[in-house]
């Protein structure tokens, strides 16, 4: 289904090269100041036109439908639209026939009996994200209000009552094209970037999350671990690969004495090797989880694959508009599902 949450509802509607793209939420509360100003930053984070990006560029202007009034959320649904205005829907024409690699074109053909809309990706690209960031939005201020309120919620551990409780959640890239982050790793992916670009190819990377002041109690054991609730999130993302927490499957190779995290006299963990999650609940510390996205599937470079209408098999060299690598826009919008899974932690 296209919906996710039990109290803060996130549904979402519209395919890439449709009239519109947008979300619904139910569950905000009411009394949040918002405006269209607030989605801008984000909707930046996320827009592309950079090095290694897709060179479609779209307004990504948030129209607001109903749940504000006067600058305020009114506890109503909350709709946020977009317009399509940047389409070139002919470049998706011979997919019909032959299916991208990698994609959802056959699957999704053969799912819905060919009534899906194709024009690229229809609703399963990543053009769906936007509203995605603009949801993350909503939900960090959600968290925002519900933590910042005079130490009624609960606090980190070790944590005296007074003590505020922001919750910042910041993504980053780490690894891009199999290199990691580090001294003139910046130089290292442009070159990289430059590269696959240059073969009609395309690359991967590695995202790094970090939720700080994050209170203790959040998650229930089992079907709705963090964990669990997390993970469903981030693999909604198109393009998501894995997903792993603390040392990850490092810790496959660990003893228990060098993955465990003792408690310090304060109460707290002296390490993290579990990224903030014990038995599927929040223990304090900083939550870490790290998600690999594959490399774009649509490249230029020559594949070669089946034409279902011939039944030959035929050089496919996909047309349109793509990102050499995707992830590239992709930390605000892990950033955007975390923040869409605390707040229906919270509220």
């Amino acid at each position: 289904m296209n919906t996710f949450g039990r109290n803060f509802v996130v549904s979402l509607f519209g395919e890439s090269h449709g009239e519109a793209i947008g979300v619904v939420l139910d569950g905000v509360p009411a009394g949040l100041p918002l405006g269209v100003e607030d989605f801008g930053h984000d909707i930046r984070r996320r827009k592309s036109g950079g090095k290694g990006t897709t060179p479609r560029i779209e307004a990504d202007e948030p129209v607001i439908l109903s749940g504000v009034y006067e600058g305020h959320t009114t506890g109503a649904p909350l709709a946020v639209l977009f317009k399509n205005t940047n389409t070139r829907s002919g470049d998706y024409e011979i997919l019909q026939q032959v299916p991208r690699p990698g994609h959802a074109d056959f699957v999704a053909d053969v799912k819905f009996d060919s009534f899906n809309d194709p024009r690229g990706g229809g609703h399963f690209s990543g053009r769906l994200t936007l509203p995605i960031v603009a949801a993350g939005v909503v939900a960090k201020k959600i968290i925002a209000s519900v933590l910042d309120n005079d130490g009624e919620e609960p606090k980190k551990a070790g944590a005296r009552a007074s003590d505020p409780a922001p919750c910042t959640i910041k993504a980053s890239i780490v690894e891009l094209g199999g290199i990691r982050r580090g001294n003139h790793s910046e130089t290292r992916w442009r070159d990289a970037l430059d590269a696959a670009a240059a073969e009609g190819d395309s690359l991967g990377a590695v995202v790094e999350c970090v939720i700080s002041e994050v209170p203790v109690g959040l998650g229930e054991p089992f079907f709705n671990s963090l964990e669990s609730c997390i993970s469903h999130a981030i693999f909604a993302i198109p393009g998501v690969r894995g997903i792993e927490f603390g040392d990850g499957f490092r810790a496959a190779a660990m003893k228990g004495s060098e993955h465990n995290d003792p408690f310090g006299p304060d109460g707290r963990p002296v390490k993290n090797g579990a990224g903030g999650i014990n038995g599927g609940i929040s223990n304090g510390e900083d939550i870490v989880f790290r998600v690999a996205f594959k490399p774009t599937s649509s490249i230029a470079k020559e594949q070669q694959t089946l034409n279902f209408v011939t039944d030959k098999m035929t050089a496919l060299s996909v047309p349109g508009r793509h990102d050499v690598c995707f992830a590239l826009r992709a930390p605000v919008i892990v950033e955007a599902m975390a923040a869409l899974v605390l707040a229906d932690q919270l509220v």
